[in-house]
Order: structure tokens, then sequence, then C-alpha cells
């Protein structure tokens, strides 16, 4: 049996030039970086790529070629950032099926939105298999973009007649009576993070039309009390400043042929008092068939590299703290 620090190789052939140049990146990019990111040794001649050193590591690296040829083969060239998210992703988890090969839904300038990490492929997942799903983790994890993109992808096809998104109204110590204008002006800081995310995905004029039709609602969570939505797809986003008793008014909302989705980062707690309804709910509902909680970190971050790196800051300064 092979030890598991016992130095191996692996031999990748690519079939032409373009082919290299897709796996490799322009220039040999995406192969410098992998070069970087792994313990290994690397040597290309031509179409030959060969990876020397430790069989984990290898194995790792094997992996990744794999993939790239896999996302090439289904007519996705991968950019050099999601080269990066997958040899991040390779090192925490072998199993990276489904990785970017999965489109959820298209941004209307024909941009594929696909899960880009190992979390987010199966926190979709868990979204398509449960009623009830809790996404928790850091900002950047893609928790209300692939929400919202799930849900698009639920209307476009007709499982659902509506797509309700809510948020609540208090961040930073802020509440809507105490903001100038009318109610419309009140809310609209609030909400603008849903509709950047709608608006990627189907055009203003679009989401003009479903709005004036119902098809789609963006309200403050308080405007949910007394409902009953069935035939929906719901999010609500920020829950972590949720108070337990708006968490408890928000499930009960839930009518026939509905699904459900709740987002937030117990980092961003912004009440001023009191407990979160996110926070509480994960010790009343655990282990109920059809409610799933889903836990995204910063490994699933998909934003600028520094957003991670800024994560891990924190949290290294709050455990010293």
């Amino acid at each position: 049996m092979e030890e598991k620090n016992s130095v191996s190789h692996y031999e990748l052939i690519l079939k032409s030039s373009d082919e290299a140049t897709s796996v490799l990146g322009q220039f040999n990019r995406n192969l410098n970086y992998i070069k970087g990111a792994f313990p290994v040794r690397i040597t290309q001649r031509g179409e030959k790529v060969r990876i020397e050193g430790p069989s984990e590591e290898v194995d790792r690296v094997r992996t990744l070629f794999e993939k790239l040829l896999d996302l090439i083969q289904s007519d996705h060239v991968p950019t050099y950032e999601e080269v990066q998210y997958l040899s991040q992703q390779v090192k925490v988890d072998s199993n990276i099926n489904g990785v970017l090969s999965n489109t959820i839904q298209t941004t209307y300038w024909g941009e594929a939105i696909r899960p880009k990490t190992v979390g987010q492929t199966r926190y979709v997942e868990a979204i398509q298999k449960n009623d009830i799903v809790f996404a928790i983790g850091p900002s950047g994890t893609g928790k209300t973009y692939l929400a919202v993109a799930s849900a698009i992808d639920y209307l476009k096809k007709g499982k659902i007649h509506r797509l309700i998104l809510t948020r609540p109204a208090v961040e930073a110590g802020e509440e809507l009576g105490f903001l100038p204008g009318d109610i419309e002006a009140k809310v609209s800081p609030y909400l603008r993070p849903l509709y950047d995310a709608i608006y990627d995905m189907v055009t203003p004029e679009e989401v003009q039309r479903l709005t004036e039709n119902r098809r789609i609602e963006i309200a403050p969570l308080a405007f949910m009390r007394g409902r009953t939505l069935n035939n929906s797809f719901i999010i609500l986003d920020e829950a972590q400043n949720t108070t337990p008793t708006q968490m408890k008014m928000f499930l009960t909302r839930m009518g026939f042929n509905a699904k459900v989705v709740i987002t937030g980062d117990l980092t961003q707690i912004d009440l001023e008092r009191g407990k979160s309804g996110l926070k509480e709910v994960q010790h009343i509902l655990q282990g109920i068939a059809g409610i799933e909680f889903f836990y995204l970190d910063k490994t699933d971050v998909v934003r600028h590299s520094l957003v991670k790196e800024i994560i891990e800051a924190y949290e290294e300064f709050e455990k010293k703290d």
C-alpha cells in the first residue's frame, strides 16, 4: 500500500494547443498560480504536463486538472478567478463534483450563474431538496445571491407563482420611523441589495412588469404580518437582525407549495437589545425533516480575495479579544 507521504507523479496530455491555453491560461497564468498554490513540481513541455511530489498533493492537483478539463469539455472555459476558487476548494475537499458545473440562472447579459465552491454547490442542492433552508455564513459566500438565482429559476419555470424577498428594516441602530421621506423612500436603502441581485438576472423592464403583476414583491419584514404565502418562493435576508418574535411570525407565514430560504451572518447582528431570532431558531428547529441549517464559511467567499483575508483577520482579532 502506498504511504500517504510517498512521492508520486502524474502526466497530463493535452489534446491541442487550444485545450492547453484553456487549461493553463494565457501565458500560462493558470499554471503559474497552481505551481504557487501546491507543494509539487510541475513541468510543462508543449502539451504535456508532469506533476511530481507528495502523493496526496499530486492527487489534489490531478483532481484540479481533471475538473478543468471537464469544464472545458462542457463548453465552459474557466476564468483565472475560477481556477483560484477550484484550487482552494480542492485543498479542503477532494470531491468537487458539481462545482462550476451546474448553471442555476443566467444574467440578462448572458453570464452563467454557477456555484463556485463545494459549500455553494451543496447549498443549492439543499434549497432544491428542502422546503425551508437556513443559510448562515459570512459576507461574500453567495447566501442571498444564490437564493435569488434559485428563486428566479423557480419563477421562470412556473414552479411557483410569486417571488417574495424581505429584510428586517433595522441596521446599525436605525429604524424606519427615524428616516426621512415616505414609506418607499424609507425602505429603499434596506432593500437595495435584493434589487441589485434581481437586476443582475432580469432586465429592469421585466422587473417592473413582474412587480406590477405582483409576481415579484420586495418588502420589509414588518409587511409580512398576517399573511399566508402560498405558491411562493420566499427569501428572508439579513435574518440575524430579526427578533425571536419576528422569526416566528415570518416562519408561520409559509403556505402550501412554498419554499423558504433564510439567510444571515451571526457575526453582524445589529440589534441594540434582545436576542437574535436567527441565533435562537438554530436550537428550536434542528432535526425537523424538511428544514436544513446550512453553514457556509470563509472557504466559500467568492468576492475579491481580500474579503477572505479581512474575514480571517477579524476572526483572529475576536479570538484574542
